[in-house]
This record gives structure tokens, sequence and C-alpha cells, in this order.
């Protein structure tokens, strides 16, 4: 291995470290970005095999497994002595709509609309009332207090897919609205600024192009990359990339402000990304399985990011 690669290894090796990871959390994007386009199903011992490089031990694997099972993420299936795990309806409802947000954004314009949700929160426990803020905020809706929330260009279908799957349609109610005011783009702003923090959002952005920037300076030149560091940052990429990314409403370029860093964060995912995620399906390839064996080959979804892996 040359010096070159050797550094840019190191400078892989430190960034579990650096990102303060979470074994739930960082189970939930391995399987969306390595599993799922995969068939979505895993043998248990392997995926604890494939996430050990990350610092994390088989009963971390197996708990936060678990806690997916419980969330109805994942359900389990035994085949002799081997626990295998699969998304979900529900689970691939959340991933399927996570993946457009991570590998396929688009700004497609905005037409003044906005997609309003009301909640009866006095009659919803609070773990609900948690959760559907949190998958709310996910979609990227505002919280605009007293269970309301907002979201400009939100298709109607994603909502009511959501609020089906929390079992929640009897207890809320959306709406599209359009402002009434001499002064649409003052009044869009104040929504903007009730509903969202545009600069802890852009501060996530920030921290994540420090991280990188660096990674992808040495990527460039760097030759020989095994697949295993090819594996590990990608989905480190993945990771930290979606943590930002999930305080993100993905607003209207409209209602941003004019230097705002989430596109050159964009940029340097997505340029990372094209160069790495090849030498990763082979490492996934090779030590994932699934109850047939082998994990099957990628889904033509999974060659559609970005318009299209090269």
């Amino acid at each position: 291995m040359g010096s070159k690669t050797s550094s840019l290894a190191r400078l892989i090796k430190d960034l579990p470290e650096k990102l303060d990871l979470k074994a739930r959390s960082l189970l939930v994007t391995v399987w969306g970005d390595s599993i799922a386009p995969h068939g979505g199903t895993v043998w248990l011992g392997s995926l604890i095999d494939l996430v050990a490089p990350f610092g994390l031990n088989e009963r971390a694997v197996r708990t936060s497994v678990f806690r997916l099972k419980n969330e109805n993420t994942l359900s389990s299936h035994q085949q002799g002595r081997k626990s295998f795990y699969t998304l979900t309806t529900t689970g691939e409802h959340r991933f399927e709509e996570a993946t457009k947000r991570i590998y396929n954004q688009l700004d497609n314009g905005w037409n003044g609309e906005w997609t309003l949700l009301f909640s009866e929160r006095r009659k919803l426990p609070d773990d609900t009332k948690r959760q559907l803020s949190m998958e709310l905020g996910w979609l990227g809706f505002g919280d605009m207090g007293s269970g309301i929330y907002a979201h400009p260009n939100c298709r109607h279908g994603i909502v009511e897919r959501l609020v089906n799957d929390l079992d929640l349609s009897s207890h809320v109610v959306f709406m599209k609205a359009n402002s009434l005011s001499l002064s649409e783009e003052t009044q869009s702003h104040i929504l903007v600024q009730k509903g969202w923090n545009l600069s802890e959002i852009e501060g996530g952005y920030t921290e994540f192009i420090g991280h990188f920037s660096p990674i992808f300076k040495q990527l460039k030149n760097a030759t020989n990359l095994n697949s295993e560091l090819s594996f590990l940052l990608r989905t480190l990429l993945v990771h930290d990339y979606r943590r930002a990314l999930l305080k993100d409403p993905m607003l209207p370029e409209g209602l941003l402000p004019a230097s705002w860093n989430g596109n050159a964060a964009k940029e340097l995912f997505h340029d990372i990304y094209q160069l790495i995620w090849q030498d990763a399906e082979e490492h996934l390839l090779h030590v994932l399985e699934t109850m047939g064996g082998k994990l099957p080959e990628a889904s033509i979804e999974f060659g559609a990011r970005f318009g299209g892996l090269k």
C-alpha cells in the first residue's frame, strides 16, 4: 500500500471516534445503504462480522437489532440455529423515502403552497406524539407548536402513508394552504423561522464537510484502497451525511439563504460515493449472507442513485 493510501486509511480508521457512533443509528445506515438494495434480509452472524470494524461488538448489534424489531422496522426468521432479519412493510416505506432524500435530491421548484398537519395532541400518548414528531421531521415538516406541522411541497401520498403506518389516521388532519398576505415572501420566511433552525441545520453540513473534505482530497489520488476500507468509508460517509440531512426540511431554493452550504455538502457526498461504491459492494457480497446463501446482486434502483452510479 502506497504512502498516500496509507495516510488515507488512517483518516478513514479515525472517523468512527470522530463521529461518535451509536450502534442502532449506524445499523440503520448500514441497512438503508447496503442491505435494503440487496433484498433487505441478512443473517445476523454475518451482520455482526460486517460491522465489527466500526467498533461494535456482538452484544451491541444484537441489542440494536432487537430494538429495531420492537419498533416494527425489522422482523426475524429462524432457520436452524441461524437468525435472519428482514425489513417489515413499515420499514420498507421508511427506507424508500429516506433513499429518495439521500441519493436523489431534486429541487422541483415551489408554487407557494404549504401542507399543514394538525394532530390531536391532547388525546395522544407522549410516546406516540414523539414518534409522530420525529417521523414528520424526517419528512421535512417544521414543528409550529400545539401539534401543528408545516411543509412546502410535501406530497400527499407520503404523509398519508406515514399516518397509516402509525395508525393515526383518525387523529390527524392535513390540508393544503396558500398565503393570503400581500407580502407572500415575507410570510413564508416567517414560517421558516418559526418551524426550522436553519443555522443549526447548516452547522451539521459544516461538520460533514470538515470530516470528509480532507479524505476527498487524498481519495482522488489514492490507489489500491481495499474493499473493506471502501465499505467503511461509504458507510461513514452516508451515516454522517444522513445525520445532517435528518434535520434538513429540504426547503425550496427560494426559502434558503443565498450561501446555503447544504449544496456544497451534497456535492461532496456525491463525489466521494461515486469513487468508492463499487469496491464497497465487493466487500458486502463477500461478507453478508441471506437465507439463500450469498447476498443477491443490488437492485436496479440502487444503480439509479444520483441519476446513475458510474
